[in-house]
Parts: C-alpha cells; sequence; structure tokens
C-alpha cells in the first residue's frame, strides 16, 4: 500500500475573521444575505434562484462569474459575502484511490482557529461515494471505532456539511464546464464522481438533527446539487427518538451500527446501547416511515474476531431481524493505533455472512477502502489532531517537509 499527499497547507498563525461565505446556504439562509445588502423583499426569491443556480449548479467561486446578475449587486455581494469553501488543508490517496479530506472550517471567533474535520471520497465501478461529517468529535465512545477516542467538539453547521460536498465536486472537477484544479483525481469512466452519500463520518448525526436536516434539504434540492434522498444515507448509532423523525422529515435511507445480538456485549461496543436497548432500537426500525423491500434498513455489523462472529451470533441476528425489510452489511474490522480489538478470520466472516444469506438476507461483506491512509470505516479520527500539531512545528522550525510525511 502506498500513501501519498497532494496538498497541505500550514495553518494560520493568527486566525483572521473573513467575510462570511454564502456557500452551503439554505435558500433562508441565502434570502437573509440579501435582506442585508438592501435587496427589497419582492425582488428576493427570484435572486436566492439566481444564486442557488450558480452556486450549487455550475459551482462558481467568484461573483463577477454570475452574468444573469447586475452588476450593481454582484459588486454588493462581493463586499459583504465570499463564496469560499473550507480550507483543503491535506490531501491524502490511499493506494485504492480512495481519497481523504482534512478540511479546515472558516474560524467562528478570535480565539477561534477554524474546526478540522475529515471526509472522504470513495470511487468505484458503479458510483462514487462521498462519507461526510456531522460533528467535530463524536459525542459517542464506541469501543471498537477510532473517532470515538476525540472528543466532541460541536456540531457542524448546516453551511459546513453541505460544503463537504461541495469541496469533493470542486476536488473531482463535477461541476458542469469546469475543468479540475491541477493534481485532483477525475474520474474516467462516467461513474466515478460523487453519486451517493453516508453520513457515516464523524459524530452521530441524529444528535445534529437540525444541521443535518437542513443539509439533506440543500444536497437534495433538485435545481442545485441534485442528489436524490434515495441516494443518502444517514447512519445512526441508535438514538431512537429520532429515527421516526428521521424517516418522516429527510426521506433518506437509513443505516444502524448495530454490531452486537445481546444487550451485555453492544452495551460495551456501544455505550448509547445502556439508554437505548436492542428491544427499542429494533422496534423503531419496524416502524421506520417509508420502510418496504424496496427502501431496506441497512444493518451495519462488525466482524470483530472472538467478540461477535460466532455461528450462534449469526443466528441470533437473523432472529432478532425477521421482518425488517434490510440487508446485513458484514464489515472487517479496520485496525487503529491502541486498539485491542481484532478483526475476524475471513474464513469466519464467510460462515458467519453464509448464515445470514441462507436466511434470506443480502449480507454483502464490505471491502475495507483506505486502510493505509486511516480512512477506513471506524478509523477517521483526527489523524487531525496529529497533522495539525506537525504542521505547527513545521511552520515555527521554518520546514518544508513533505505533506506524504505528515500522515506517517
Amino acid at each position: 500500500m502506498t500513501v501519498t499527499a497532494l496538498e497541505s497547507t500550514a495553518p494560520a498563525v493568527e486566525p483572521v475573521l473573513r467575510r462570511p461565505s454564502l456557500v452551503g446556504r439554505t435558500r433562508a439562509g441565502m434570502a437573509e444575505a440579501l435582506a442585508e445588502i438592501g435587496v427589497p423583499e419582492k425582488e428576493r426569491r427570484m435572486r436566492v434562484g439566481q444564486l442557488w443556480n450558480w452556486i450549487y449548479h455550475y459551482g462558481v467561486r467568484d461573483f463577477a462569474a454570475m452574468t444573469t446578475i447586475g452588476k450593481g449587486l454582484r459588486s454588493a455581494l462581493a463586499e459583504r459575502f465570499t463564496l469560499d469553501l473550507p480550507e483543503v488543508t491535506a490531501e491524502q490517496v490511499s493506494s485504492d484511490g480512495t481519497r481523504k479530506w482534512l478540511l479546515r472550517m472558516a474560524p467562528t471567533g478570535p480565539r477561534d482557529r477554524g474546526a478540522e474535520i475529515e471526509c472522504v471520497y470513495i470511487p468505484e465501478v458503479d458510483r462514487g461515494t462521498l462519507c461526510v461529517s456531522s460533528q467535530v468529535g463524536c459525542t459517542l465512545t464506541c469501543t471498537f471505532c477510532h473517532t470515538g477516542t476525540q472528543r466532541l467538539v460541536r456540531n457542524l453547521t448546516t453551511e459546513e456539511i453541505v460544503a463537504q460536498l461541495m469541496v469533493a465536486r470542486e476536488r473531482l472537477g463535477d461541476f458542469p464546464n469546469r475543468s479540475a484544479p491541477d493534481g485532483a483525481f477525475v474520474p474516467n469512466d462516467g461513474g466515478r464522481f460523487v453519486s451517493n452519500i453516508v453520513f457515516m463520518g464523524m459524530g452521530e448525526p441524529l444528535y445534529n438533527f437540525d444541521g443535518v436536516r437542513e443539509a439533506i434539504d440543500v444536497i437534495a434540492d433538485n435545481e442545485g446539487l441534485s442528489l436524490g434522498r434515495r441516494r443518502i444515507t444517514v447512519s445512526t448509532s441508535g438514538v431512537v427518538p429520532q429515527i421516526g423523525p428521521l424517516g418522516d422529515d429527510m426521506g433518506t435511507m437509513l443505516a444502524i451500527s448495530l454490531h452486537a445480538v445481546r444487550d451485555e456485549l453492544r452495551n460495551e461496543l456501544v455505550p448509547l446501547n445502556k439508554k437505548y436497548p436492542i428491544k427499542d432500537l429494533l422496534e423503531a426500525c419496524r416502524n421506520y416511515p417509508g420502510l418496504s423491500n424496496a427502501k431496506r434498513i441497512t444493518f451495519e455489523y462488525v466482524m470483530l474476531k472472538g467478540v461477535n462472529d460466532s455461528d450462534a451470533d449469526a443466528r441470533e441476528l437473523v432472529r432478532l431481524l425477521k421482518g425488517i425489510p434490510a440487508k446485513i452489511n458484514l464489515i472487517p474490522f479496520n485496525p487503529w493505533p491502541g486498539t485491542k480489538y481484532e478483526c475476524s478470520d475471513w474464513e469466519r466472516i464467510e460462515r458467519f455472512s453464509e448464515i445470514v444469506f441462507r436466511a434470506g438476507y443480502a449480507s454483502p461483506v464490505r471491502t475495507p477502502r483506505g486502510r493505509d491512509i486511516l480512512a477506513a470505516c471506524g478509523q477517521l479520527k483526527s489523524e487531525t489532531e496529529k497533522l495539525s500539531a506537525r504542521a505547527r512545528l513545521m511552520l515555527e522550525q521554518g520546514e518544508a517537509e513533505q505533506p506524504a510525511a505528515l500522515a506517517g
């Protein structure tokens, strides 16, 4: 496995508060921006439509390029706002084509350097999946998950969630009539641009319900980014009270991080289970709005050697899910520094999958992607933390160390 990094930018010594960006805003947010610069209320809806098309459909980065908007308004917008995206401070490339971006958000105050999060692009033959984050860090402490070892800093805003998709499209040259930036990976088979989004990055999406909901509204709007709700999957560790509202308000696909079939084990692996045990979680799944064979729930199950991978576990999993339209996504455990767990042997994973499959459930084994850059499922943390510390050291020492060394 090889790792390369295409870009690295040292953090600013003194954060500078910049003009706010319009990228990531909802329609209501754009209308508020127009009100700030004195656009009459009767005119705002039309102007929002114009901004929406230029920003989300064409991905423009300069108000001057918005040729359907008068010069006076373009000038007023440019004086008060920007079209900036989060800063890509590092871009790591796995040998399998997976890309992990370390993004720094704009500072929110004089003492804020700007929150840092990670998102991952996974190219496949028939799709390109973007794994986005919903929080800086995570409020949960799942013992097998690297992200769970990083404390929660805050929720991401709607704008910061949407901006992850915008960064990906920018890096991939995935806007109409746009060429990719120098050094960006551009799919050449027509099927590897961002076609699917999974909320499986840093954080528990249902603990940032409002931010995620508004972000999905922007992403799914068919006059802009136009990503259908059936192509968006929200994964939860089991925040039971929000599962129904997720289906009602967002209409996306649902994934459940299950990982165990007994409460005593799940209490250890996913401590949230102590508050919302398996019985309550599965009842919420059975009542998920729109659930059908055409809209099945994905149950994620990480394979941990000698922990949850026995034949008995497989049979109990089948029993628990009886009557729920579902597929079971078996995930080989992706190791990370300091973990006490090991991945199940391949023969054991195949045996587990066979039991589930014979019971009538699709049970694909997820191919690990991006392991060499800690971009695989359960590995996102902030290598961010280590990366930032080293970048600061480089800045102080005036070194010109190559980005690849930062990922070591």
